[in-house]
Order: C-alpha cells, then sequence, then structure tokens
C-alpha cells in the first residue's frame, strides 16, 4: 500500500470510528506502529486530525462542536444499540428511569419498549416518541426545544426535574475524560443532566468508546457522582483501569 493510500484509508476509519489508536491501526494496515505513528503526525500537521495519546481523534471533536442528532445516530450504531440493551437490563419493572437526551439513550428507550409497568423522566422530544403507544408512562419535563439534540433544557425543565425522583438515570455524554469527567458542548444541557443527577439514586453513564479521551465545554459532574459505565469492549485499557480503580462498576458489551 502506497503512503497516500495508507494514509486515506487511517482519515477513513478515524473519521467514521471516532478515533485510532496506533497499534490497532498497525494491525488492520499490516505495518508498523512507527510507521502509523509518523503517518499520524503528517496528518496532523495538515491538519487533518487531531493527535493524541496512543492515536488520533477527528478535527471535528472540538469542545465546542455539538453535531446533531441525525449525525450520530449514523455513529457505531451496534455498539449503541448493545449498550441499550446492556442498560435495560439493569431495569427492574415498577422503578422509575430519566433518560436525557442523545442517540445512545434512544438506544436505551427502544430497548425499554417492550418492558413491563415503568416510568421514564425524559427532556428528549425523540425518546418521548419512541416510548409512545407502550404500556411505559412519559413524563416529559417541558422546556426550550433545542434544534440540535430535540432536547428540552432551561428553567421549566430544571424546576420539573427538582420536582421529581428517579431510581436510575442512564446519561449519555459528548466526552468522557477520565481525569475530568463526563462533559457536554452546551451549557444548558449540562444544567438540566446536573439535576437529573441531583433527583437520581443511581447514575449510568452510556457511551460508546470513541467518547473516551474527548472533553467538551462543559463538565456535567465529576467521577465521584458515577456509579457504573456502560460501554463497548474498545474501551482504551488505561481508562478502564482508572474507572475500576475510582471504584465504578464497567461493563462492557
Amino acid at each position: 500500500m502506497l503512503n497516500e493510500e495508507r494514509r486515506r484509508k487511517i482519515l477513513e476509519i478515524i473519521n467514521e470510528e471516532g478515533r485510532g489508536l496506533v497499534k490497532d491501526l498497525a494491525v488492520r494496515l499490516h505495518t508498523s506502529q512507527v510507521t502509523i505513528r509518523k503517518d499520524l503526525e503528517n496528518l496532523h500537521s495538515e491538519g487533518m486530525l487531531q493527535r493524541s495519546h496512543g492515536g488520533a481523534l477527528p478535527v471535528r471533536t472540538g469542545a465546542l462542536l455539538d453535531p446533531s442528532l441525525r449525525e450520530k445516530e449514523k455513529q457505531h450504531r451496534k455498539e449503541k444499540q448493545r449498550i441499550g440493551e446492556a442498560a435495560a437490563a439493569l431495569v427492574k419493572e415498577g422503578e422509575c428511569v430519566i433518560l436525557d437526551s442523545g442517540t445512545t439513550t434512544t438506544a436505551v428507550a427502544r430497548a425499554l419498549r417492550n418492558r413491563g409497568r415503568l416510568t421514564v423522566i425524559t427532556n428528549a422530544v425523540n425518546i418521548a416518541a419512541e416510548l409512545a403507544g407502550t404500556s411505559i408512562e412519559v413524563i416529559l419535563t417541558g422546556g426550550i426545544l433545542r434544534e440540535n439534540s430535540f432536547s428540552l433544557v432551561g428553567p421549566l425543565a430544571e424546576e420539573t426535574l427538582g420536582r421529581l425522583s428517579a431510581d436510575i438515570l442512564f446519561l449519555a455524554v459528548d466526552g468522557l475524560d477520565v481525569h475530568y469527567g463526563p462533559t457536554t458542548p452546551n451549557l444548558l444541557e449540562a444544567k438540566v443532566n446536573r439535576e437529573m443527577i441531583k433527583i437520581s439514586r443511581r447514575i449510568v453513564l452510556v457511551c460508546d468508546s470513541s467518547k473516551f479521551g474527548r472533553r467538551s465545554l462543559s463538565q456535567i459532574t465529576s467521577l465521584s457522582s458515577i456509579h457504573q459505565v456502560i460501554t463497548d469492549n474498545k474501551i482504551p485499557k488505561a481508562d478502564l483501569n482508572e474507572l475500576t480503580e475510582a471504584g465504578i462498576k464497567v461493563t462492557t458489551v
């Protein structure tokens, strides 16, 4: 494979999968890790990707980036489906569940559709639509509609949540830096998420492995607030160890 062909393939993998690790790229492209590192440095210098420890990220992963729900739906579909099913398996009949906005929490909602008696609180209009016509009682927070995410934010959403209580919160995030915590690019979304955390007995992050090592604009909470993380089996080993050492249960699917 010529240098340019290999570098185009590297960009394709990283843009489609959300990140690329040096060791994985070397195996997939049948070359040495030294060659992959040189390729990543070259692509980084040209502004084609963002170099990170052990690999690289797409250039679109800036702290202010806020892709639309439709754009996110196209990414990591199989992983999100498995994460959604694993999350739904934690829910017992009669419980009250909070689902914040996001494509991974939408996958959780789809996995809950045929479950028994439940109450779901959400600030996501699309999730409420997913659960319409089922036996699940849905409480929609109200608030100001965000065009990109179909989520409801602002004082009305926060006030509604403050009057409620839940057994478990499934929280989708745009970035998870194990030294900083979960983050989102939108300040109002972060405030609503913090209200959800306050009223929930158990906090479970649901995110595919591409979210690790990313940091968006606004911190939602510290890792000490999180009880469990459900992700796919491509989670970086160093991050897995950090979470485990912090006393957080990690479920990989």
